[in-house]
């Protein structure tokens, strides 16, 4: 969940622009370069919504994550995140998730992945073996 986190909270990036070419735009954390991009990207200031349409693709270098869809939208005020159509989020690591929608809530560090109707969610993790003298 913490991996999907750091894909998902590259969108907030987007507030500061409106603009139909890729961004660049340096993490809050100091993580990194971001980028975005998207056939169209627009911001709303009187209802906080930031949207990302067409061909989304976000990449975050250092952390080793790409996410795309078709569809990316940060609602300011609720704090949440929704990506939308085809999404696909993968990490150098071999994790993944695939769905038709992710909703992040970013108050709760929470994800919903949704699928298509009639069909899965599709994820990929590696488990990493328990420390030494550890317990389950």
């Amino acid at each position: 969940m913490r991996r999907l986190r750091s894909a998902l909270l590259l969108l907030p990036l987007l507030l500061a622009t409106a603009a139909v070419e890729p961004i660049a735009a340096e993490d809050s954390r100091g993580d990194g370069l971001i980028t975005i991009e998207s056939d169209q990207q627009s911001a709303d200031n009187s209802t906080g919504v930031v949207t990302a349409s067409g061909n989304v693709r976000i990449v975050h270098a250092n952390r080793g994550v790409v996410a795309t869809s078709r569809q990316a939208q940060y609602f300011t005020k609720e704090e949440r995140i929704v990506l939308r159509g085809d999404v696909d989020v993968v990490q150098n690591d071999g994790h993944a998730l695939r769905a038709d929608q992710v909703i992040y809530l970013l108050q709760e560090d929470r994800a919903v992945a949704i699928p298509v109707e009639g069909e899965q969610v599709y994820s990929q993790w590696t488990l990493k073996d328990p420390s030494p003298g550890t317990e389950p």
